[in-house]
């Protein structure tokens, strides 16, 4: 019995398929979680308005009431987020020494 040219290119390249799908899962498991509001921790955020001790701030391209921790934040400065409590993010100014590395 023999198997045709065509029959074997089409089992090659179902073959290969399967080997794109199993690698593509693999590599879906392996990769870090990032999504919801614990995410944010760490990142940068704009204030939009003054923030003493309340305020608004832009982050990841939303507005959100923040509450600063520590000092009077102006509108424009960077913040970064500290904690994240129910709708609530609370921020504190963006060190100088941070500003300068980069």
């Amino acid at each position: 019995m023999e198997i045709s040219g065509p029959i074997i290119i089409g089992i090659i390249f179902g073959v290969a398929v399967i080997i794109s799908v199993i690698y593509a899962i693999i590599q879906g498991q392996k990769r870090k979680l990032t999504a919801g509001v614990e995410d944010m921790i760490g990142k940068v955020a704009i204030a939009q308005t003054t923030i003493n001790p309340k305020g608004k701030v832009l982050a990841e391209g939303e507005l959100w009431t923040a509450i600063a921790e520590g000092d009077k934040i102006e509108a424009g400065e960077e913040v970064i987020i500290a904690r994240v409590e129910g709708l609530k993010l609370w921020v504190m100014k963006k060190s100088k020494e941070k500003k300068e590395e980069k």
